[in-house]
């Protein structure tokens, strides 16, 4: 069985999808871009402040179903061109200091609003 998250601290599916999926003790969490959830705006600035709002969107969600970084064993990082990725990579690094997940990063041709940065991930409870 399966439960669709969707909260009010995550930015609105721009598209159809949800937020997150949690099936038993394991959160499917969609790939999130650097939308401000109160304002709906993209935020301003570069690969490192889009990075930050990615991974504050990917905590609310976390956080609704008492998850935090810690439970997180996967994540995909989608880049618009792999000259920021060290700039992604500093941020992104800060949100798991002991025992990052596993992961790819990749630079895709386009991401969602022109963004130059969209992670999912999966977390364990």
């Amino acid at each position: 069985m399966k439960k669709v998250v969707n909260i009010s601290d995550a930015p609105k599916p721009i598209a159809p999808y949800s937020q997150a999926i949690l099936t038993g003790d394991t959160l499917y969490v969609s790939g999130q871009i650097a939308i401000d959830p109160y304002t709906g705006k993209l935020v301003e600035g570069g690969a490192a402040e889009q990075t930050s709002r990615v991974m504050e969107n990917i905590r609310a969600i976390l956080n609704e179903e008492n998850m935090d970084f810690s439970h997180v064993v996967k994540c995909s990082i989608f880049m618009s061109d792999m000259a920021i990725y060290k700039e992604v990579n500093e941020v992104y690094g800060t949100y798991f200091e002991i025992n990052p997940p596993a992961r790819e990063a990749i630079a895709a041709k386009e991401l969602p609003m022109n963004v130059d940065v969209e992670i999912s991930c999966i977390a364990v409870k």
